[in-house]
């Protein structure tokens, strides 16, 4: 089995879905959203946790130009494969308590995004990557365009500029390296071993960042992510912070920095800056909020900043906790998602302000909140915890400041967070909580998978650990090589 039929099959799903209607649309989509899971748990048995690439494809696609369809899966690809076929299904699943126009479009639009996802998550040729990049962001345009809120034209054609923008950065910069090899390919292993100046090297690596920091993002490239996670729908918010944005991340680390180490040598401090600002500053923003839901947006910015510290300390440490967050920030950030869209869809609001003494009336809706709660806020035994460890352990091998500062990250939130629990859920009833419903059916099975997997994470995360181990491992010795000209270590 190789990885094509990962890729293909969400779009064989995304026509089938276009054929049905309503009520069944939803139902079709979770069907094969499951089928897809259920493949990547088949290839996690056959996958073994070394360095190698595994169930790897490679044909010709436009030979001609040196573009190939290779594709592949190594321990660090394997977690963001794993990432987005996890959280599909459950994302589909939130949507069960709503009613959209035009179903087997929204659906369909999912299962497209999610091959594009997959395609940036294994693609081994540049050309490839890019359209898989693109091929992922434009079903989210579509969703949050035609199923956001009342704002969603103007805040979506913002998303499109950034983005757009970035997108050419980086289609700049693959042209580029494409055109410094001798084969005239868009091979990603090739890029590795061009033996480029340090000059060379600072414009691809700016080339690449920028267009992974607009995706992260990081600060300042951030103004249209608080807005555009308001405004989308539920599920948009869930497909944008749960994995989207995790594009960014995993573009760092296997394109932006094994492509050009010595500028990342030149701009990582840089780069270390801007994200220590965006985890300061999405903390005191999220302190101010009174919308739920753009709280979560504003708490994300802190939490990937984080994560993007951790991969620019270039440590073991940093790296594989940069992984395993960004599977438990996915998985946390869609539970906070649903929990607001819930709320939103039994009290139609998203002000906290107007909120208090749910818990009394739903206590199984209070329990799910809290564990999600405790998970974002980095508990011991959550999720959350062994990713921020890491990431801190990183963060203060390499500069003992950085990693206190980066540490401002569990106290903010757990300040900021448990308020806004405080707040929701304690406290008397009034006139508009004293209606809330607790949760049944498709909202509390979605709520349980969610809350056991953050403690399932958090108590045994060794084999997802195991999973990225050999591979962090590698990447790190071939960044080394390559900066100091020494050949790389085969794939």
């Amino acid at each position: 089995m190789t990885v094509s039929i990962l890729i293909f099959l969400p779009i064989v799903a995304a026509l089938a879905v276009l054929i049905f209607k309503n009520e069944v649309a939803k139902h079709v989509a979770l069907f094969f959203a499951v089928a897809e899971l259920g493949l990547v748990a088949y290839l996690l048995t056959k996958f073994v946790p070394d360095a190698s690439l595994q169930f790897a494809v490679d044909v010709p696609w436009i030979p001609k130009f040196g573009i190939y369809f290779t594709a592949g899966i190594d321990g660090i690809s394997m977690v963001l494969v794993l990432l987005t076929a996890l959280l599909i299904p459950i994302i589909i699943l939130t949507t069960y308590q709503h009613t959209y126009k035009k179903a087997a479009a929204f659906y369909a639009l999912i299962l497209f995004m999610q091959a594009g996802l997959l395609v940036v998550f294994t693609a081994l040729d540049g050309f490839l990557f890019y359209v898989g990049w693109e091929a992922a962001l434009i079903p989210i345009y579509f969703i949050c365009a035609l199923w956001g809120g009342e704002n969603r034209i103007k805040i979506t054609l913002k998303f499109f500029i950034y983005t757009f923008a970035g997108s050419l950065f980086m289609l700049v910069t693959i042209i580029y390296l494409y055109l410094q090899a001798p084969e005239r390919t868009y091979d990603l292993m090739t890029f590795y071993r061009l033996s480029l100046s340090a000059s060379q090297q600072s414009w691809v690596f700016l080339g690449f960042f920028i267009a992974f920091a607009i995706k992260i993002p990081i600060f300042p490239f951030h103004t249209w992510q608080p807005d555009t996670y308001t405004e989308a729908p539920s599920a948009g918010s869930m497909l944008l912070a749960g994995i989207m944005l995790k594009m960014g991340l995993y573009g760092m680390m296997r394109w932006a920095i094994p492509n050009a180490p010595l500028g990342f040598f030149k701009w990582g401090n840089t780069v270390i800056i801007l994200a220590l600002i965006g985890v300061v500053y999405g903390a005191l923003i999220a302190f101010r909020q009174k919308n739920g839901k753009r709280l979560v947006a504003y708490s994300s910015i802190g939490h990937v900043g984080l994560i993007a510290v951790g991969i620019f300390t270039l440590s073991v440490e940093g790296m594989q906790g940069a992984l395993i967050q960004m599977l438990s920030h996915g998985i946390n950030v869609v539970g906070l998602f649903f929990i607001w869209d819930i709320i939103s869809r039994r009290l139609n609001t998203y002000d906290t302000a107007q909120l208090g003494g749910i818990a009394k009336v739903a206590p199984k809706f209070a329990t799910a909140f809290l564990i999600i709660v405790l998970g974002s806020a980095a508990l011991p035994l959550t999720n959350g915890f062994i990713g921020e460890f890491l990431l801190l352990n990183g963060a203060f091998q390499a500069d003992i400041v950085l990693g206190a500062v980066a540490g401002l990250t569990i106290i903010f939130a757990a300040v900021y967070l448990l308020r806004m629990y405080k707040n929701v859920m304690q406290g008397e009833t009034n006139a508009l909580t004293a209606t809330f419903t607790d949760i049944a059916g498709s909202e509390k099975l979605t709520l349980a998978i969610i809350c056991i997997l953050i403690i399932g994470i958090g108590v045994y995360p060794g084999p997802i650990l195991h999973l990225s181990q050999a591979a962090v491992d590698q990447l790190i010795t071939n960044i080394h090589s390559k900066a100091m000209n020494i050949p790389l270590l085969q794939h």
